[in-house]
This record gives structure tokens, C-alpha cells and sequence, in this order.
């Protein structure tokens, strides 16, 4: 089928859809009657009943109708109950100072453990009588090792 057959055959369609829509005879049909108010057999306008209405089964005001009342008994209720002091208070009383204080905490191992290095070295040095700095703890860590093999040797 060519394009020009195709859009032919569109077009047909399209005006017999529009010809339908607005209620007129399409290929010698008779226009399509709809009755929607009309009942043809009586010749009368017809009732509408109450089937016919959209009864809306489940509204928010037949929802809420008897919410209010509901909630202020519960509240009267738990009122009523006594008030228990174990169900109110945690089970560990401090869990929030320790989830508050472990993050300062890690600052202050890092610093702790920075010092306690620091006093290490320290003390190593004034006891051989080195410098401050890392290097002459170390040597005078050497020393001592050298001084403790030294001795066990001239023992033996």
C-alpha cells in the first residue's frame, strides 16, 4: 500500500468518526438515537429512580461521624489508667550522654595518646641526658640495650 493509499484511506476514516460524532448517517445508516431521557415505547419522559443515582456508600462524613466521641473516650481511658514510671523511663538512664559524649571522646584519645608519647620520650631522654627529640630517646634506647649485652657477655 502506498503513502498516498494510506492517507486516502485515513482520511475516509477520519470523516466517518466525525460524521458518527455528531450524529449523522454514515453510508445511508440512520443517525444513531441515544434515549437517554426519552422512553420511546411510551411516548413519555422517563423517571428517574433512585437506582439510577450514584449513592456515594462511603463518605468522610459517615467516616468521622463518631471519631471524636471515640478519641475522648481512649483519652479517658489512659487518663484512668496509673501512671507507670518504669514504662516511661529508659531501661539505660545515661544512653544519650554517652552517644553525645563518644564523639568529643575520640578528640581527646587522639590527644591523650599524642601526650602520653610525648612523656615517654621525655622521661627516655633525661635519663641518658639526650636531646628531646625522638632520635635521642632512640639512641638511648640503644645504649641501653648495648650496655644490658655488654654486661651479660663479660659474665660469661
Amino acid at each position: 500500500m502506498s503513502l498516498a493509499e494510506a492517507s486516502e484511506a485515513r482520511k475516509a476514516r477520519l470523516i466517518a468518526l466525525r460524521k458518527r460524532k455528531a450524529g449523522e448517517t454514515v453510508d445511508g445508516d440512520e443517525p444513531v438515537i441515544k434515549n437517554r431521557n426519552y422512553d420511546p415505547e411510551s411516548r413519555t419522559l422517563k423517571k428517574r429512580t433512585r437506582e439510577d443515582d450514584v449513592v456515594m456508600q462511603d463518605t468522610v462524613e459517615k467516616d468521622v461521624e463518631g471519631l471524636a466521641q471515640k478519641i475522648i473516650k481512649e483519652d479517658e481511658q489512659r487518663r484512668a489508667q496509673e501512671l507507670d514510671v518504669f514504662n516511661i523511663a529508659p531501661k539505660r538512664p545515661n544512653w544519650d550522654l554517652k552517644r553525645e559524649l563518644d564523639k568529643k571522646l575520640v578528640k581527646l584519645e587522639r590527644k591523650t595518646q599524642e601526650s602520653i608519647h610525648t612523656l615517654i620520650r621525655q622521661r627516655l631522654a633525661a635519663q641518658n641526658g639526650d636531646a628531646d627529640d625522638i632520635v635521642g630517646a632512640m639512641r638511648a634506647q640503644e645504649r641501653a640495650i648495648n650496655d644490658q649485652e655488654t654486661l651479660s657477655d663479660e659474665e660469661d
